[in-house]
């Protein structure tokens, strides 16, 4: 099954990801996330069509750590984008090969940098000239030269006005300026411990503009190309981040594939010209893009009322296992998978979780009035920042399953979690002293 972003194709007539919906309820409960790998594997092979054969795909593994899918992208030949040492050791228990490995993020321990130097990866991007002299330190006492990417700040970006940097770049909490990741440049250079590769740079999320996002990537390889000429090292890669949006809502426009790749291969062929960067390589991290469009939450209906003027129906899962919708403002599309509401638009209902909290509203006056009790909605685009970015201790409901689907075969990926799985962890008060002869 192929997947457009920004559209319903992974739900309709009662099935997801081509499979019967009250099935997969059935077997594994409700609410659960649903993952469809073929259409993960037709976002990739678009992808790759698009891009330039000098650029690399790295899979953000924080849009979806699940061990099913880093172990589908694998065999896709995906690279992986690690951010922690736990997402490190998910993918090299998915067999990933290190040498397609990146670790990237702000606040690596110690011991992270020592894992991701022990296991040979890819390449480290370095956020400080302070986290150079560490890795340098930890290199040397490993006896191994670690490449390095030099992470230019957001909020130093010269086009920072031409991409949406979210969170106003961080509060700066990303990456170096400019003159700092040039001195950085000089120390690595220096040191017989670290080998630097290149600049990393990060500007957008989710953009859907394939001319602002070619040329975030344009800006980025100009400056590392100066940086690495200033400070004498071979240009080897340049990582320019991820970005690729999907469209949350129908009337958006997809982003341009065609547009995309026709931009990124001027700045190939560009590199290409230039004997100092004709084997410079050029890394894009999707995560979002990849994964999303192909995952669904299924949920299921448990009462409907009317208060005031107002339709309600209240759902067995709610926000605290979707919660992009309240952390950034901008809600998924939900659509009815059986039912009434599944087979024609009718009034407006708001559909609101289980929580006991007024922000757990999932969908706000949604044309689906029909539902009833026991009937299945699915939250849509849910394949990134889903299930990894919930919170699913609150209020002590179970974690919900996460299934995937290939060659139309359902295939559990991570059972449900019933509460007694932490609660039993905890430790109580231990009992009080009984004084000597009372």
């Amino acid at each position: 099954m192929t997947l457009t972003a920004g559209r319903s194709g992974l739900v309709g007539a009662g099935r997801v990801a081509g499979i019967d919906a009250e099935e997969l309820a059935t077997r594994f409960s409700t609410p659960l996330f649903v993952y469809d790998l073929d259409a993960v594997s037709a976002r990739v092979d678009a992808l790759r069509s698009a891009l330039p054969s000098s650029f690399d795909l790295a899979f953000a593994v924080k849009a979806n750590p699940l061990l099913a899918v880093l172990q589908h992208l694998r065999g896709l030949a995906v690279g992986a984008d690690v951010a922690s040492g736990g997402e490190l050791r998910q993918v090299l228990r998915a067999g990933c090969d290190p040498a397609r490995i990146v670790l990237t993020g702000p606040g690596k321990r110690d011991e992270e940098l020592v894992a991701a130097v022990a296991a040979g990866i890819r390449v480290i991007t370095v956020e400080s000239r302070g986290e150079l002299r560490r890795l340098a330190a930890i290199a040397e006492a490993a006896g191994r030269v670690q490449p390095v990417l030099l992470r230019l700040s957001a909020a130093a970006d010269a086009d920072a006005e031409r991409v949406r940097i979210i969170g106003d770049a961080g509060a700066g909490k990303f990456g170096m300026d400019e003159a700092d990741l040039r001195a950085a440049a000089a120390e690595a250079v220096a040191s017989p411990w670290l080998e630097p590769w290149g600049v990393h740079a990060f500007g957008a999320s989710n953009l859907l503009d394939a001319a602002v996002l070619a040329a975030h990537v344009s800006t980025t390889v100009q400056l590392a190309a100066q940086v690495a000429a200033h400070a004498g090292f071979a240009l080897r890669l340049v990582d320019a981040g991820g970005g690729l949006g999907i469209g949350y809502r129908d009337d958006e426009t997809p982003l341009d594939l065609a547009s995309l790749g026709t931009g990124l291969t001027s700045i190939a062929q560009r590199l290409a010209r230039d004997p100092t960067t004709a084997g410079t390589r050029v890394l894009l991290e999707p995560g979002r893009w990849l994964v999303g469009p192909a995952g669904a939450y299924v949920t299921r209906v448990v009462d409907r009322k009317r208060v005031g003027e107002s339709e309600v129906a209240i759902l067995d899962g709610g926000i605290h296992h979707v919660l992009r919708p309240v952390l950034v403002g901008q809600p998924h599309r939900v659509v009815a998978v059986t039912g009434e509401a599944s087979r024609a638009p009718s009034a407006a209902v708001t559909l609101a979780g289980p929580l006991c909290t007024g922000l757990d509203v999932l969908a706000r006056d949604v044309p689906l009035g029909g539902l009833a009790p026991g009937d299945l909605v699915a939250v849509l685009d849910v394949g990134a920042y889903g299930a990894t970015e919930s919170m699913p201790l609150f209020l002590s409901h179970a974690m919900p399953a996460e299934v995937v689907v290939r060659g139309g075969t359902a295939h559990l990926a991570r059972p449900r979690l019933e509460p007694e799985t932490w609660l039993d962890r905890h430790l109580g008060l231990p009992e009080p002293e009984v004084p000597p002869g009372s």
